[in-house]
């Protein structure tokens, strides 16, 4: 399959819907190299992948199996940083928050605006949370 098609189906199956979706390399039958697509998707949306899939790619079939889905509480807060307001995404487990990160969009659109490196842009917010957040 021609590779520039991948770039069209990210957007398209993140548009209807999927949970997640990913390439990887593998080795086929007969020693071929190739890309296994994969998607994760809510049961009742199957039908409407496979549907895509089919037309959108050059596969002839799909396998398909039921996947248990484990996932932290989540909430967004905002933080006060040098950019102003900027979103956390911030995951708990049993009330205690165990991880926290910038949303990425607001991180590449001030790193673009202030000409800073993302990886600068992400420490400054995540500092200004961690400064906002101390544990009494």
């Amino acid at each position: 399959m021609n590779p520039e098609i991948y770039s069209h189906l990210f957007p398209l199956v993140f548009k209807e819907g999927a949970l997640d979706f990913y390439l990887t390399n593998i080795i086929m039958k007969k020693n071929r190299p190739g890309i296994k697509l994969s998607l994760l998707c809510h049961k009742k949306n199957v039908k409407k992948f496979e549907e895509i899939l089919f037309r959108e790619t050059t596969t002839l079939g799909i396998r398909k199996y039921n996947l248990d889905r484990e996932k932290l509480t989540r909430k967004f807060v905002k933080v006060d940083s040098q950019f102003g307001e900027v979103t956390m995404k911030v995951a708990y487990q049993n009330g205690e928050v165990l991880k926290y990160a910038p949303e990425y969009d607001e991180c590449q659109r001030i790193a673009t605006e202030y000409n800073l490196p993302i990886k600068e842009v992400y420490q400054i917010i995540i500092d200004s949370y961690r400064s906002s957040h101390k544990k009494v």
